[in-house]
């Protein structure tokens, strides 16, 4: 690894400060990714359930590795900022292998989760834990946010669901995950973040999706430390082109209302 790459992924971990949230609209390509640091953000995020419909595929490793690894080096290529890939739960390969292409693509740090993509059960947790350790020995010098997908994919009480996010979470983090990512917890309140944040004892990432109950304001309250947008804003832009495509199939213009910067 290049010192370059190095000094880039510690950008990337010094981003995640509890409080004042890393906020990541996630590109899924090298367009929507140059679009993203325009606006001034400081690192890009990749979301599969955006990168994997671009390509063709389904979310949940539809897409050929290939595929994903090539989409993510196209991103880290057409921006100068840290990039973190969403790589599932890793496409089935082995944690060096893995590593390996990460570092090859040009990214700086990645999403793993603990789900199995094939059954969406949750994996064991000493299993996971294990990957992740394995991961991290190969490639010491990522980022690496452990997703957990307990609300997600897990059952009980809210408090039991957070008790067990927490304790997935801990675990991650001993197993060298620098950040955990409690997925789908936009119907918890405030509190229920809170403990989230305050068990795992280290930097969360929470997804904000369309119709989310919390503000940025309020999980940046809460002590979260990374904020990421998942697929909303390529959903947002499919039905934007959607309603374009009615346009023109109705025979009328479709930029009339848009100002695409062009005169």
């Amino acid at each position: 690894m290049s010192g370059g790459r190095a000094a880039a992924a510690a950008e990337l971990r010094a981003l995640h400060v509890p409080g004042r949230p890393l906020v990541l609209p996630n590109a899924w390509d090298a367009a929507s990714a140059r679009t993203v640091v325009s606006a001034g953000f400081p690192a890009v995020a990749t979301g599969s359930a955006a990168v994997a419909p671009a390509l063709g595929y389904a979310d949940h490793e539809d897409a050929p590795a290939d595929e994903m690894f090539a989409a993510v080096a196209r991103i880290a290529r057409a921006v100068d900022v840290p990039v973190s890939a969403d790589l599932e739960r890793g496409y089935g390969l082995p944690p060096a292998e893995l590593a390996e292409r990460l570092l090859a693509s040009g990214a700086v740090g990645c999403n793993l989760e603990d789900s199995d993509p094939r059954d969406g059960k949750l994996v064991d947790v000493e299993e996971q834990a294990d990957f992740l350790a394995a991961v991290r020995q190969a490639a010491p010098w990522i980022v690496i946010n452990a997703r957990v997908d307990t609300f997600l994919r897990g059952s009980g009480t809210e408090e039991e669901r957070v008790a067990a996010a927490v304790a997935r979470g801990r675990r991650y983090v001993e197993a060298g995950a620098d950040c955990v990512y409690p997925i789908a917890v936009d119907g918890l309140s405030v509190e229920a973040v809170r403990a989230l944040v305050a068990g795992i004892g280290a930097p969360v990432n929470v997804v904000f999706l369309p119709g989310s109950a919390l503000s940025l304001d309020d999980l940046a309250a809460a002590g979260v430390a990374r904020i990421s947008f998942g697929p909303g804003l390529f959903m947002a832009v499919q039905r934007h082109l959607a309603d374009l495509v009615g346009e023109v199939r109705a025979g009328r213009d479709p930029y009339r209302t848009v100002d695409l910067g062009l005169s």
